[in-house]
């Protein structure tokens, strides 16, 4: 896997400066997308529902969210992974240098969402002992994407309101960077099957 410029690190590092998130589309390659979106279907028996919460608050909730993840630790190692970890520790080397985030780690997994899925509009930053999430990422998998299609990301830009919001279309390659105790969010539902790898970098409590 060839990684990103340092054009796209540019970009990203620009977007997050100027508006607390960035949108890269072609991040990688369809080729790149395609691995990827191979390795996670390989991996569908070791999928699960996904829960929402922390701890002991942890749980299944369907009426929030309806999607299956998979991490990548607990998938079946594929050199689409690899390199992809490989391209996103390059980005938090190169956001560190740049704008002092002070990122340490990036967990991941693959997320499913069926034909008509959702997660209702929700915040990622974890508080309490051990919640560190700094910046949220979405690499979309899914080839030739259509608005029709649905299952945008809606990320809303400021606070607790309505509007304004940005939607942006899942398109295979494309990755969402943003900062996560800014940004509500909310994935809309969709009339394909709709993959992506989901992650976050974590920083100092």
């Amino acid at each position: 896997m060839n990684t990103p410029s340092g054009d796209a690190h540019d970009r990203i590092a620009d977007g997050l400066a100027d508006h607390g998130w960035a949108v890269s589309p072609a991040f990688l390659t369809p080729a790149q997308a395609s691995t990827l979106l191979a390795e996670s279907v390989s991996a569908r028996d070791r999928f699960h529902p996904a829960g929402v919460g922390r701890a002991g608050a942890h749980g299944v909730r369907s009426g929030t969210r309806s999607d299956s993840v998979c991490w990548l630790g607990d998938a079946h190692s594929g050199p689409g992974q690899a390199a992809y970890l490989a391209a996103m520790d390059g980005l938090r080397a190169y956001l560190n240098q740049s704008l002092y985030l002070g990122l340490l780690s990036y967990d991941a997994h693959f997320a499913s969402y069926p034909v008509g899925a959702f997660y209702a509009r929700h915040l990622d930053a974890l508080h309490g002992p051990g919640a560190r999430r700094t910046l949220s990422c979405v690499l979309y998998l899914n080839p030739d994407w259509t608005d029709a299609d649905g299952g945008h990301l809606r990320l809303y830009l400021d606070g607790d309101r309505q509007e304004p919001f940005m939607d942006v279309r899942p398109e295979a390659g494309t990755l969402v960077t943003f900062l996560s105790e800014r940004f509500e969010h909310e994935v809309l539902t969709s009339t394909r099957e709709r993959s992506s790898v989901t992650g976050w970098f974590s920083g100092r409590t």
